[in-house]
């Protein structure tokens, strides 16, 4: 099975950034929001760093 090394990190980082999205409206939630979005953002960074990364390694 053909599986990017990368992949997984990244797709969840981008569901955490998306939720956290839904917070954002509530004065209640707005640290919380904060701290998933930073979350998110960083799985998404290394996610992609490692897609391109390994990007040799799967030719």
């Amino acid at each position: 099975m053909f599986r990017r090394e990368g992949l997984i990190p990244t797709v969840l980082g981008t569901a955490v950034s998306l939720a956290s999205f839904s917070f954002a409206n509530s004065r209640k939630y707005s640290s919380f929001s904060n701290i998933l979005l930073g979350f998110g953002l960083a799985h998404i960074v290394l996610g992609v760093i490692d897609l391109f990364e390994h990007n040799e390694d799967e030719w």
